[in-house]
């Protein structure tokens, strides 16, 4: 069917889509309860330790100092979770994520299924199989946060033309806010592009007009506001530090640069298999000419107008990671999963059973996969069995499901999100954990500089970079010392413990520090590191 009537949908497609948010919200935390702490989510729940420690303030604090790159609207959130547990965990580290991703799968699908509850589904299962969003989902994501901010914004300006909802301005603007306080200046540009690229598309001149000028005095008065918080947390040089990590660094590329097109071809794999299939479909939709009034391929229409402008918008900057596109892929999944909403075109047909083909076999791929990678990580994965069982009992019921046309393509669909999510978080989180181990180094460090309080001293660690991973593993208010050069540790008397890595202590020239033998020799994020152990000195 093409445009159903809102009346008579609204109250099914909200109650599906609530069944839908909540089904998926139990898959992204599941198995998440204390896992060890690596990579970027390390300074994240740095931030919410501190917080639980000494309380609420506008800045998250690392070492007992305001941090200038954010806000502290997520820190709040991982906070308000860690209240009841009286620690932050991995559990409620990623909560806020998991939360904002079920959103996402909630609108996802009141787009979508108003116009055929089957695009819904498969469009919130492209969503699902995109590798970025899962990875994203279970992590401390505020590009995630921002994605389904963005969307949300996209949802109330498209369902007030289209399924006769509100016109809820001052909820826009309340979101704008949000979007704000989660990701600063870009967390508002964001979703006021895409929404005024509804209107651009639209050719709701009125509305772009006016909802762009007020958003542009809204980003003011929020700049504003923050130099002015940045200025009441740190002073003048405190403010400084923020406009240089939230305008100008981003800008200019001093926190790293990548090509124009990056984000054009990156994606091809960094969101696969929505964003590449999304690419095939409107390739197939120019090459069919069909043209509107169809309201399906409006819709498709419009998601493609607003993640071209996320993509081109976050390509002025010269900083680019992969998941500052996120607010892209709900639309990239709804367009991936258009095909399955058209019933005429050979190009749509071959892009159904392209899709139809990929979702049976995918069990069959990861099984493989894990096969091959069980030969370079054999003993970090351990025994394959369950993982490799549980993907061919998915296997045969994508089969079963392919050759019944009642649960075609559903069936094999589900089969996939289901072993795609399986093999992460069986396999995948394990295995990356492993690797990148900061948490069992640390917690013998821990045990040894408790033993025999002293002060640390963190050599070539990084205040900003390995430090944080280590301290992340302390929680404590402990400030170490940090030098970066092996000049600087010529200063530091006994008694002191040292950490730093293997290869920095073999290069040590200091007779001092050559004499001493590790207390500790352990893998820290990959690399071999040392504990060293500097004794009280007795003067002559």
């Amino acid at each position: 069917m093409n445009k159903a009537h809102p009346s008579r949908l609204t109250a099914t497609v909200r109650h599906q889509s609530l069944g839908l948010g909540l089904l998926a919200l139990l898959l992204f935390i599941a198995g998440n309860w204390h896992q060890a702490i690596i990579g970027f989510d390390s300074r994240f729940v740095v931030f919410a330790q501190e917080m639980l420690r000494h309380g609420p303030s506008f800045f998250p604090t690392t070492y007992g100092q305001p941090y200038a790159d954010y806000l502290a609207t997520s820190t709040l959130l991982t906070w308000l979770f860690s209240l009841p547990l009286g620690q932050v965990t991995s559990f409620t580290a990623w909560l806020p994520t998991a939360i904002a991703s079920a959103l996402i799968v909630v609108l996802v699908y009141r787009l979508t299924a108003p116009y055929s509850p089957r695009w819904g589904l498969l469009s919130v299962a492209m969503l699902l199989l995109s590798s970025t969003f899962i990875s994203e989902t279970r992590a401390v994501s505020l590009d995630q946060m921002l994605a389904a901010v963005a969307l949300t914004v996209f949802y109330l300006g498209y369902a007030h033309d289209h399924f006769g909802a509100g016109k809820r301005l001052h909820w826009l603007f309340l979101l704008l806010i949000v979007g704000f306080a989660i990701r600063g200046p870009i967390g508002l540009v964001i979703p006021t592009g895409v929404l005024c690229s509804y209107y651009l598309i639209n050719r709701q001149w009125r509305q772009l007009f006016s909802f762009g000028l007020l958003a542009l005095a809204l980003l003011a008065a929020c700049v504003g506001l923050l130099l002015l918080l940045a200025k009441m947390s740190g002073g003048e040089d405190f403010m400084r530090d923020v406009i240089r990590m939230q305008f100008l660094g981003r800008m200019d590329g001093t926190e790293g640069s990548s090509g124009v097109l990056y984000y054009f071809t990156s994606s091809i794999g960094n969101y696969a298999l929505a964003y590449p299939v999304a690419l095939l479909v409107l390739l197939a939709v120019a090459a069919s000419g069909r043209r509107a009034p169809d309201p399906a391929l409006q819709l498709v229409l419009y998601c493609a107008a607003a993640g071209l402008l996320v993509m081109l918008g976050l390509s002025v900057p010269q900083a680019k990671k992969a998941r500052y596109i996120l607010p892209m892929l709900p639309m990239a999944a709804i367009i991936a999963a258009y095909p399955f909403q058209v019933t005429q075109g050979r190009l749509f047909a071959g892009l159904r059973n392209l899709m139809l083909g990929i979702w049976t076999l995918l069990p069959a791929l990861l099984a493989i996969g894990l096969l091959v990678a069980r030969r370079r990580y054999a003993e970090q994965l351990g025994s394959l069995t369950p993982i490799l069982a549980v993907l061919g009992v998915l296997q045969v019921l994508a089969l079963l499901a392919l050759f019944k046309a009642r649960l075609r393509p559903a069936g094999p669909a589900l089969a996939a999100v289901l072993a795609i999510w399986a093999t992460y978080i069986v396999v995948v989180e394990p295995l990356e954990r492993s690797l990148y181990d900061t948490r069992t180094f640390s917690l013998a460090v821990k045990a040894q500089i408790n033993s025999q309080p002293a002060p640390v001293v963190l050599h070539a660690l990084g205040k900003d970079a390995k430090a944080i991973k280590l301290m992340v593993n302390l929680d404590c208010d402990r400030v170490p010392l940090f030098t970066q050069l092996p000049a600087e540790l010529a200063p530091v008397q006994g008694p002191a413990w040292l950490v730093m890595s293997q290869e920095d202590y073999e290069e040590l020239q200091d007779p001092r520090f050559r004499s001493i033998t590790p207390t500790l020799t352990g893998e820290f994020d990959k690399n071999p590191y040392v504990l060293l152990h500097l004794a009280k000195t007795t003067p002559p």
